[in-house]
């Protein structure tokens, strides 16, 4: 008797899973059928990045190697030329490249002459949306502050100066040091000297900026 039951019980679960096959199956079909789509769309997705990264590092690569056989010494069109080249591939670059290529444009826009474009770069790369990395964008700021001084008011320098100053952050030292220097030409040579002694007692700072705030220690004590 009991084999009886379970052969009924048995004839029950396959019917059950018979009709639920027969019920479902189109969905499952369909949700097959959609991973598989996922999944070569995934694919396709990486591959095309794959291409545009080759792409940018093949041209970002060229217009950098003829500026670099130009030599040192460029004539400021030249520069300007270059730089608003730079400039034209990073608005369509993918994000790493377009970073690197505008902090170049904007060294040859400095180098050029002309400040304001210069730092209108700085400015964008330093901003959160840029799609710069933290570390980049501290650079861009610190490179814009450093730039801002002496045509800039002191205190908006300074308000972007403060964020870099953090002990956490990899441009602290350098940006103590511009600070204090802003500090030196305000007349504020206490808070100037107390910035630098932490850069000269800070072991971990490069050993030329460790020089640099001893002496600007020395010039503050007479």
């Amino acid at each position: 008797m009991p084999d009886i039951f379970d052969e009924v019980a048995d004839d029950l679960r396959a019917e059950r899973t018979r009709k639920f096959l027969a019920r479902y199956a189109g969905a499952f079909v369909a949700a097959a059928v959609l991973v598989l789509i996922g999944i070569g769309g995934w694919k396709t997705w990486q591959w095309y990045q794959h291409r545009q990264n080759v792409r940018a590092a093949t041209q970002y690569m060229a217009l950098t190697d003829r500026i670099a056989q130009a030599g040192p010494g460029l004539a400021k069109a030249g520069e300007i030329k270059d730089a608003k080249a730079l400039v034209d591939f990073a608005a369509k670059a993918p994000a790493g490249y377009a970073t690197l290529a505008r902090f170049r444009a904007a060294a040859l826009y400095n180098a050029a002459g002309d400040a304001q474009s210069a730092e209108a770069l700085w400015n964008r790369l330093g901003a959160s949306a840029s799609g710069a990395g933290p570390i980049l964008r501290g650079l861009a700021n610190l490179l814009w502050a450093q730039h801002a001084m002496g045509v800039t008011p002191d205190a908006t320098v300074m308000a972007r100066l403060k964020p870099l100053m953090a002990p956490s952050n990899p441009w602290h030292d350098l940006a103590q040091v511009n600070a204090a220097v802003l500090d030196m030409q305000a007349g504020k040579n206490a808070e100037a000297k107390s910035l630098l002694d932490r850069v000269s007692a800070d072991p971990a700072a490069p050993a030329n900026l460790r020089n640099l705030a001893e002496g600007l220690i020395a010039k503050l004590n007479g």
